[in-house]
């Protein structure tokens, strides 16, 4: 019983614990014990009683605790505090971006139903067009038979009236009272029996309706298309030389890739990307930016000037990774820039007999012709192989083969050249491209073939391909070059029949520089025109004549490895050699074997000249570059 009792003391000592407030560092093991410690091996607050349970512990005072745990929470409120600027700016962005999307929707829709409300209208005028046209041509005819069939009608009643007073006439008994009515009726039948009646029709029963709505049906049915990607720029990303420095003057090139918010590669085209490059002085460079149409877009540039620049890449105004991206320009030095003209620093331009790198004359009155280098000539006039009737184009390849356009026989042949590798119309991965226009493998299996859509050719005449992998073609036709994708998909054109600068009038072939400038004959302009990708002129040379620097209707167009541009001269049965800037160097002398009407020219690597003789029906090789 003793052992239940509890002394006076004890008992007071107990009510005053069990009396301290409720919750205040309450021992969460010892119902009315107050923690005072905490243990830091177990992490738990401790009490009077718990500390012989922990007495190997390390026990720091629980005020400690709690003030560290306090400014602990406050650190971490205060850092996620620091999130929500952050965070609502974003929202703030991703709200615009959504709200932009659902106003862009409601413009296309708007679009469409305006578009198609439209094409309803059309449809309904047209629909009252042809109904009107089809009353009148019905009533033009209709008026021409009913006054037909009136006039007819009116004849068979007066005869059939006629024939029945004389049956009449004839069944009475005949007196002189009848005599003058039978005379009457006798003229009046002679009369009728001759009447000109129009008895053969004066008109057709022909109306058909010509409605060809098969193609409008798959118009309708291909109409319209909604275009979107889903790139997104923060996984976007950026590569090649151009991001780091560049050369003044030269062009350089970044390729962008663009990506999903999971990284993956986008496959298709038409994001919205734009490119900026800035000068110090914050001006901006101009360039060009291409859609590959398969998620990735090239960006060109060129750089006036020397000094570093940054290059913002933006896909729907925000910055791709990396970007602003800091680049520079550099200059290259004389010695650099002679080594990549082939000459030495200070080396002027001299006439030679075999055409040096600079493979140049000062210009002269008086033609200053280089030594005959011709190597030799293949082809006959006939049908066979190794035969010809009209030479058109010519193209060389690395794996030793020329290839020769035989319009009239409407075939390429292929000649194999032990040194002067050479290849016709050549692209990646050894395809060549003819005429109108096919691909063909280097086996001359067929591929594919384009021209005939939206870049419709009329008569395509000289094919080349440029730095980016586009195929160029000279419609002599149309008078206008086209720019494709290896797709087939047209990328842009121009030209058009004139004599401007921007015109052309029968033009030929092309070639493309080192700066990917598009060098066009133009055939009954007598010149040569140098444009930008996007048809803008940059250098016109030429004039009708026999002078040098003249033409009498040019060719084909070659470029070598210096930027010097090689013309054939088809009308003066020549070969003219020009550095860059249009400017007369020389030109091949073959007077041993002479042209005749000269067409396609093409270069080797090992410093040959191939060119169509189409006159002489073969083809011939020269030295060039030794």
């Amino acid at each position: 019983m003793e052992t239940h009792q509890h002394s006076p003391d004890s008992s007071s000592e107990e009510c005053t614990v069990l009396e301290a407030p409720p919750g205040k560092n309450a021992c969460p093991q010892h119902a009315g014990k107050v923690a005072d410690l905490y243990c830091s091996a177990c992490e738990c607050p401790l009490c009077e009683d718990c500390v012989s349970d922990h007495e190997e512990h390390p026990k720091v005072p629980l005020s400690q605790v709690l003030e560290q745990h306090h400014s602990s929470l406050q650190e971490r409120m205060g850092a996620a505090q620091n999130r929500l600027p952050q965070i609502a700016d974003a929202l703030s962005f991703v709200k615009e971006i959504l709200q932009q999307l659902t106003n862009q929707r409601t413009s296309i829709e708007e679009d469409i139903q305006s578009s198609f409300e439209d094409l309803h209208k059309q449809l309904d005028v047209r629909k009252s067009v042809l109904l009107m046209e089809l009353e009148v041509t019905y009533g033009l005819k209709q008026k021409v038979l009913q006054a037909q069939v009136d006039s007819l009608i009116r004849g068979e009643g007066d005869i059939m009236a006629s024939c029945t007073q004389s049956e009449e006439a004839l069944a009475g008994e005949a007196c002189v009272a009848t005599l003058q009515a039978e005379r009457e009726l006798r003229e009046r039948l002679g009369e009728l029996a001759g009447l000109g009646l129009p008895c053969q029709p004066e008109e057709n029963d022909q109306l058909d309706l010509v409605l060809e709505t098969d193609g409008l049906r798959k118009s309708i049915h291909n109409l319209g298309t909604i275009v979107t990607t889903s790139a997104v720029a923060s996984q976007s990303e950026a590569m090649g030389a151009g991001l780091e420095q560049c050369i003044v003057g030269h062009p350089a090139s970044v390729t962008i890739v663009t990506r999903d918010k999971s990284g993956g590669a986008c496959k298709s085209g038409n994001a919205i990307l734009s490119a900026e490059v800035f000068t110090p002085d914050g001006s901006i460079v101009d360039g060009e930016i291409v859609d590959h149409k398969n998620g990735t877009y090239e960006f060109v540039y060129i750089v006036p000037k020397e000094g570093n620049f940054s290059l913002a890449l933006r896909l729907y105004d925000q910055h791709i990774k990396g970007s602003p991206f800091k680049l520079t320009v550099n200059r290259v030095s004389e010695a650099e820039g002679a080594k990549r003209r082939g000459k030495s620093p200070g080396q002027k331009k001299k006439g030679s007999k075999r055409a040096s790198s600079a493979l140049g004359t000062p210009r002269r009155k008086t033609q200053n012709p280089i030594e005959d280098d011709l190597i030799f000539r293949i082809g006959t006039k006939g049908r066979n192989k190794g035969e010809f009737t009209n030479l058109q184009g010519v193209a060389a390849s690395s794996s030793g083969r020329i290839l020769i356009a035989d319009s009239n026989n409407q075939c390429v042949q292929v000649q194999l050249i032990l040194s002067a590798p050479l290849f016709f119309m050549w692209l990646l991965e050894g395809m060549h491209y003819v005429y109108y226009v096919q691909i063909f493998s280097n086996e001359g299996e067929f591929k594919t073939r384009f021209g005939l859509g939206s870049g419709r050719l009329m008569g395509p005449k000289g094919v080349s391909v440029d730095q980016n992998g586009h195929v160029i073609v000279v419609d002599n036709k149309a008078c206008t070059v086209f720019i494709f994708q290896l797709t087939g998909k047209l990328i842009t054109k121009f030209g058009s029949r004139g004599n401007g600068d921007k015109q052309f009038a029968g033009p030929h072939f092309a070639a493309v520089n080192k700066n990917n400038e598009i060098i066009v004959t133009d055939f009954h302009n007598h010149s040569v025109k140098v444009f930008t990708p996007d048809g803008e002129l940059v250098l016109k040379f030429g004039s009708n004549g026999e002078g040098n620097g003249q033409f009498n209707a040019p060719t084909g167009v070659a470029v070598d490895v210096n930027g010097n541009i090689i013309v054939a001269d088809w009308g003066n049965s020549r070969i003219q050699v020009f550095d860059g800037s249009g400017s007369f160097l020389s030109y091949i002398n073959t007077s041993a074997d002479p042209l005749y009407g000269p067409q396609g020219l093409a270069l080797t690597s090992d410093g040959h000249v191939v060119v169509a003789d189409s006159g002489n029906h073969c083809f011939k090789v020269y030295r060039y570059l030794q």
